[in-house]
Protein backbone atom coordinates (compact mmCIF):
# COMPACT_ATOMS: atom_id res chain seq x y z
CA UNK A 1 0.00 0.00 0.00
CA UNK A 2 1.36 3.69 -0.99
CA UNK A 3 1.85 6.09 1.66
CA UNK A 4 -0.52 8.03 -0.16
CA UNK A 5 -3.06 5.75 -0.18
CA UNK A 6 -2.44 5.18 3.02
CA UNK A 7 -3.32 8.91 4.24
CA UNK A 8 -6.25 8.97 2.08
CA UNK A 9 -7.82 5.58 4.20
CA UNK A 10 -6.69 7.48 7.26
CA UNK A 11 -8.24 10.24 6.47
CA UNK A 12 -11.67 8.73 5.54
CA UNK A 13 -11.40 7.00 8.59
CA UNK A 14 -10.99 10.07 11.03
CA UNK A 15 -13.74 11.87 9.31
CA UNK A 16 -16.14 8.46 9.64
CA UNK A 17 -15.00 8.57 13.30
CA UNK A 18 -15.71 12.13 13.14
CA UNK A 19 -18.86 12.12 11.87
CA UNK A 20 -19.88 9.38 14.62
CA UNK A 21 -18.62 11.60 17.62
CA UNK A 22 -21.21 14.86 15.60
CA UNK A 23 -23.93 12.56 14.99
CA UNK A 24 -23.75 11.13 18.81
CA UNK A 25 -22.72 14.73 20.35
CA UNK A 26 -25.65 16.20 18.65
CA UNK A 27 -28.43 13.57 19.56
CA UNK A 28 -27.22 14.05 22.97
CA UNK A 29 -27.34 17.70 23.15
CA UNK A 30 -31.39 17.27 21.60
CA UNK A 31 -32.52 15.74 24.35
CA UNK A 32 -34.44 17.36 26.77
CA UNK A 33 -33.72 17.94 30.31
CA UNK A 34 -34.63 15.16 32.87
CA UNK A 35 -38.53 15.66 33.41
CA UNK A 36 -39.14 17.73 30.97
CA UNK A 37 -41.00 15.81 28.27
CA UNK A 38 -44.57 16.67 27.21
CA UNK A 39 -46.08 13.41 29.71
CA UNK A 40 -44.28 15.98 32.76
CA UNK A 41 -45.58 19.01 31.87
CA UNK A 42 -49.60 17.35 31.54
CA UNK A 43 -48.85 15.71 34.80
CA UNK A 44 -47.85 19.07 36.52
CA UNK A 45 -50.87 20.98 34.94
CA UNK A 46 -52.86 17.95 35.88
CA UNK A 47 -52.18 18.13 39.57
CA UNK A 48 -51.92 22.59 39.63
CA UNK A 49 -55.25 22.77 37.59
CA UNK A 50 -56.69 19.92 40.58
CA UNK A 51 -55.52 21.83 43.33
CA UNK A 52 -56.78 24.85 41.68
CA UNK A 53 -60.06 23.51 41.30
CA UNK A 54 -60.04 22.36 45.25
CA UNK A 55 -59.17 25.69 46.30
CA UNK A 56 -61.65 27.84 44.42
CA UNK A 57 -64.63 25.27 45.46
CA UNK A 58 -63.29 25.92 49.74
CA UNK A 59 -62.93 29.80 48.62
CA UNK A 60 -66.22 30.28 47.39
CA UNK A 61 -65.76 34.23 47.30
CA UNK A 62 -62.24 33.75 45.32
CA UNK A 63 -63.95 31.46 43.12
CA UNK A 64 -67.24 34.07 42.63
CA UNK A 65 -64.94 36.62 42.03
CA UNK A 66 -62.60 34.61 38.98
CA UNK A 67 -66.06 33.06 37.43
CA UNK A 68 -67.32 36.90 37.22
CA UNK A 69 -64.73 37.89 34.95
CA UNK A 70 -66.07 35.30 32.35
CA UNK A 71 -66.83 36.95 29.36
CA UNK A 72 -65.03 40.55 29.90
CA UNK A 73 -61.69 41.40 27.26
CA UNK A 74 -58.43 40.33 27.80
CA UNK A 75 -57.34 43.47 29.07
CA UNK A 76 -60.18 44.24 31.38
CA UNK A 77 -59.48 40.55 33.19
CA UNK A 78 -55.88 41.18 33.59
CA UNK A 79 -56.58 44.51 35.24
CA UNK A 80 -59.32 43.43 37.62
CA UNK A 81 -57.27 40.35 39.07
CA UNK A 82 -54.24 42.69 39.31
CA UNK A 83 -56.54 44.73 41.61
CA UNK A 84 -58.06 41.98 43.11
CA UNK A 85 -55.03 39.94 44.07
CA UNK A 86 -53.49 43.42 45.31
CA UNK A 87 -56.51 44.11 47.55
CA UNK A 88 -56.39 40.15 48.81
CA UNK A 89 -52.09 39.40 49.35
CA UNK A 90 -53.62 35.80 51.00
CA UNK A 91 -54.83 34.73 47.90
CA UNK A 92 -52.34 36.48 46.07
CA UNK A 93 -50.17 34.03 48.03
CA UNK A 94 -52.12 30.77 48.20
CA UNK A 95 -52.47 31.36 44.14
CA UNK A 96 -48.68 31.47 43.53
CA UNK A 97 -48.19 28.26 45.61
CA UNK A 98 -50.60 26.18 44.18
CA UNK A 99 -48.71 27.41 40.47
CA UNK A 100 -45.55 27.62 41.69
CA UNK A 101 -44.70 23.43 40.20
CA UNK A 102 -45.61 24.80 37.29
CA UNK A 103 -43.61 27.32 37.25
CA UNK A 104 -41.03 25.54 38.12
CA UNK A 105 -41.51 23.13 35.42
CA UNK A 106 -41.25 26.04 33.02
CA UNK A 107 -38.24 27.04 34.21
CA UNK A 108 -35.92 24.08 34.46
CA UNK A 109 -37.53 23.29 31.07
CA UNK A 110 -36.77 26.45 29.56
CA UNK A 111 -40.59 26.62 28.45
CA UNK A 112 -41.62 30.15 27.79
CA UNK A 113 -45.13 31.25 27.09
CA UNK A 114 -48.09 29.94 28.96
CA UNK A 115 -49.87 26.91 28.18
CA UNK A 116 -53.47 26.20 29.33
CA UNK A 117 -52.56 26.65 33.31
CA UNK A 118 -50.61 29.70 33.09
CA UNK A 119 -46.83 30.13 33.79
Amino acid sequence: MSIACSMRHAAAVGLAAGALVLGVAGTAAADPPPNCTSADMAGIQSGVGFSMSGYLFTHPDVNAFFTSLQGLPRDQIRQKVQEYLAANPQVSDDIAAIRQPNKDFRSRCDVSGSGPVGG
